[in-house]
């Protein structure tokens, strides 16, 4: 079977976590440090505006915390992951959910404004920069967990609101061996609050804070895995090409100030469960890329969600799948869709 999705892991990788083994340092220490640091450098700005954490969930919930989100009506997209709800629960804000924009999966931005929320989770979904408007009367917290490397009108996104957030799960851009996040800001006040509130022991005051610390093996590998990120977004550009000039009715909604990062291929089809499991019968794993099971909220009139989970399909796109097998994969499913 060839699966939906796959870390790309190799001998770099396990070079890493062999020589952070063998300096006995495994907690956070000086690998974390230069992570933070590379990925500022990635993001083109100033050393010391990340904190490596934990988890994507743990870096959403640092970066409401830090906004102070308790209580606040904080609007979230029902097309999404349970992460950002989980989050938005932990810190006490009230939820807001909102609907993608018409033939997009990223949140219709506009209707934040609309309905009064205070703050905004605004996931980049499957790769593709959501539209952020300049004016807003909200703060802005930017999720590039599927966008890592993204650019809008040349600047790689993420910084476009007072905080972004990222995660390096297993199966995203880039991991640090299985888990992992990160918060970034421009603001270095709000990055400060945040590290304090990581740096939970030894302390002298009776402050609450909690243990959200990414280790050193993990960062290390998150460090080769940043380094070859380049590269990765380039081979998934290749089998989006593959699968587009297949002549595969794929989603596309990225402008010309955008470029994508292609973290997932989704097919437009009329029968998505048919279409996986015709799939399945020829070894391959496809899946609907957010089930209805998995909106956030069903008690709205959410349109443009619903018809999403009803007409879409994600193919296998990741750095090590071969151009041959891509091909194989958009004949084989270009006969019946």
């Amino acid at each position: 079977m060839i699966p939906h999705n796959l870390p790309s892991l190799g001998a770099e990788e396990q070079a890493a976590a062999i020589r952070v083994l063998q300096s006995n340092w495994v907690a956070q220490g000086p690998e974390v440090e230069a992570f933070e640091n590379e990925l500022c450098r990635f993001l083109n700005i100033p050393d010391g505006h990340a904190v490596a954490v934990s988890s994507g969930s743990a870096a959403l919930y640092l970066a409401l915390w830090a906004l102070d989100g308790k209580k606040k009506r904080v609007g979230l997209p029902v097309y999404s992951c349970a992460a950002l709800r989980n989050a938005v629960g932990m810190v006490e804000g009230k939820p807001v959910y909102i609907d993608c924009a018409e033939g997009s999966p990223n949140i219709n931005v506009s209707n934040a404004g609309r309905d009064g929320v205070d703050i905004l989770i605004a996931p980049s979904m499957f790769g593709i920069p959501v539209d952020v408007p300049v004016e807003r009367n909200f703060k802005l917290i930017e999720d590039i967990a599927q966008s890592l490397g993204a650019k809008d009108s040349g600047e790689r996104i993420g910084l476009r609101g007072e905080v972004g957030v990222c995660s390096f799960y297993a199966t995203k851009l880039i991991t640090a061996g299985g888990q992992g996040g990160a918060v970034i800001s421009k603001n270095k006040l709000l990055i400060d609050k945040i590290r304090d509130y990581r740096e939970f022991d030894c302390r002298d005051d009776s402050k609450l804070r909690f243990n959200f610390q990414m280790t050193d093996i993990q960062a290390a590998i998150g460090r080769v895995q940043l380094n070859r990120l380049p590269d990765f977004i380039q081979k998934r550009k290749q089998l989006f090409d593959i699968y587009n000039q297949a002549g595969l009715d794929l989603l596309k909604t990225s402008t010309k100030s955008h470029d994508v990062v292609y973290y997932r291929v989704v097919m437009h089809c009329t029968d998505p469960i048919s279409m996986i499991k015709r799939s399945n019968k020829n070894g391959i794993c496809a899946i609907i890329p957010v089930e209805q099971s998995e909106l956030l909220d069903f008690s709205g009139n959410y349109p443009f969600s619903i018809a999403l989970v009803k007409t879409t399909v994600s193919l296998p796109a990741y750095p090590s799948l071969q151009p041959e097998v891509a091909k194989k994969i958009a004949s084989i499913v270009k006969e019946y869709s």
